[in-house]
């Protein structure tokens, strides 16, 4: 198993892409995502903090009140174009392997801090080293990202405010003005 970094979300005009830079060496795993959870994903690090634990918050909370821990989470197979994943948790002194989607599993590693592998099969098949020009495109996507994820987080203010949900409500307008706040400085 390759430890690798998690690296980014981007958005392509593909979707949402999860890139996973090796430790060891220079290449990166793409992971195409749904966007519940490149959502997900982008509220944890925009340190963006919502009153009610979102379903990866709630499944991390289950395993720690279980007294268990996730270990690592391993990207451990590709098939037919599909990454399999799955983490590895401690409990009870066994360690325990549950059957994951990458994207589920990625979320959960952000949010306990847990290692991430990638098999080296996987990466040989999929991974790939990004040249200058592409890590250029790959910056401009994330602009694009993040104007998408404006419209999107516009939306959701508008939709708390219509639902007398205030407390959302100002989270979401200060998330819009930090994001706003970047586009500007770049």
């Amino acid at each position: 198993m390759i430890p690798v970094d998690f690296d980014k979300l981007i958005f392509s005009n593909m979707g949402f892409v999860i890139l996973l830079k090796g430790k060891r060496d220079n290449r990166t795993l793409p992971i195409f995502i749904g966007t519940v959870e490149a959502q997900s994903i982008a509220l944890f690090i925009s340190n963006v903090k919502i009153p009610r634990p979102l379903t990866h918050d709630l499944l991390k909370n289950v395993i720690e009140h279980l007294s268990c821990r996730i270990e690592r989470i391993e990207v451990c197979d590709l098939r037919e174009g599909t990454f399999i994943a799955r983490l590895i948790l401690h409990c009870d002194g066994e360690e325990v392997e549950v059957d994951s989607r990458p994207s589920d599993a990625i979320a959960l590693a952000l949010r306990t801090s847990s290692p991430i592998f990638v098999a080296e099969s996987v990466m040989d098949e999929a991974g790939r080293v990004f040249t200058e020009a592409e890590a250029v495109m790959t910056s401009e996507s994330e602009n694009e990202a993040g104007e998408g994820q404006l419209d999107s987080l516009k939306e959701d203010l508008d939709k708390a405010v219509a639902e007398e949900r205030y407390e959302d409500a100002a989270k979401i307008r200060d998330e819009i003005k930090r994001l706003e706040n970047m586009h500007t400085e770049n």
